[in-house]
């Protein structure tokens, strides 16, 4: 997303970086075209020499102890406009938007979907709700630049992006459960992984053949870095659970996908990522975890 706002935002001046890993900051704008970016040494220096800020973390806890820092920022946030990626509870959205705007700046929730290699690509798909006239400072940085198509919750409350983003991801884990088992069928049953992923790629085209790759080839445990790492994982299935229990609802096959989860946790540990959870349906059916 940085290389895409550095190469394609038009920016009139060079993008600042701030990664509470130092050296992380370092290693991004070591990617980056020579002096187009700048890196600040805390948030709020970052903070009075923006005037757009973009937020992007793991988790709740993370982002609201960002949030915090922002709002301590000498000479106050008017005027500044924060557009925050995180998937989080909506909850934690909605409540960081009221703090955001009670101290003068304006709040836009922007989460998007995509893996790092839709991101390098600047083809991410952006939510983004808020005010609409927020959202209008927003738009020239998202489609055509870090992403291929947004959806758009204009006027509507902050916290209804990061929770189209929860229930969208559980589509994600979903896709993961159903492909893990369907292997570990076609494995054991004499069909074959090979004639399933044939199917596969007939009929469900696009993210299903990919994962189905990722599974054969064996990537969801040979990867050194995940692509979507199982703690993360873990937190949308928790998110999401926790809304459906308040809604009425019951997501049986999250509920089954987060079991996996922890397994693939305990087998891999932080390093585990979501497709994991077809070594977990492996050895739940008698078969090593490792294809």
């Amino acid at each position: 997303m940085v290389k895409n706002l550095v190469e394609k935002g038009q920016l009139s001046e060079p993008l600042i970086i701030f990664n509470r890993t130092l050296q992380r900051a370092r290693d991004l704008q070591a990617t980056l075209s020579s002096g187009k970016s700048t890196i600040a040494p805390n948030i709020a220096d970052l903070v009075q020499r923006s005037d757009i800020i973009f937020t992007c973390l793991g988790d709740d806890a993370a982002l609201e102890k960002t949030v915090e820092t922002i709002c301590e920022t000498p000479n106050g946030l008017d005027n500044k406009l924060f557009v925050d990626c995180s998937t989080v509870h909506p909850n934690t959205t909605n409540a960081l938007s009221a703090t955001i705007t009670s101290h003068g700046a304006e709040f836009v929730a922007c989460p998007v979907f995509g893996a790092p290699a839709m991101a390098e690509a600047g083809q991410l798909v952006c939510v983004l709700a808020g005010p609409s006239d927020s959202i209008k400072k927003v738009l020239p940085y998202t489609e055509g630049v870090i992403a291929r198509a947004n959806i758009d919750f204009s006027d509507q409350p902050a916290g209804k992006a990061t929770l189209l983003k929860i229930v969208g991801n559980t589509f994600i884990l979903n896709m993961v459960e159903t492909l893990s088992e369907g292997h570990a069928l076609a494995e054991k049953s004499g069909l074959g992984n090979e004639n399933l992923h044939q199917f596969i790629g007939t009929m469900f085209p696009g993210p299903y053949t990919a994962y189905s790759g990722r599974l054969m080839s064996g990537d969801y445990y040979r990867r050194g870095e995940p692509l979507f790492g199982v703690d993360l994982a873990r937190k949308d299935a928790r998110h999401a659970l926790d809304l459906a229990q308040a809604s009425g609802v019951r997501m049986s096959d999250v509920e089954i996908a987060d079991r996996h989860l922890a397994d693939v946790q305990k087998h891999m540990g932080s390093k585990g990522d979501v497709a994991g959870i077809y070594g977990a349906v492996r050895q739940e059916s008698g078969l090593k975890f490792e294809n």
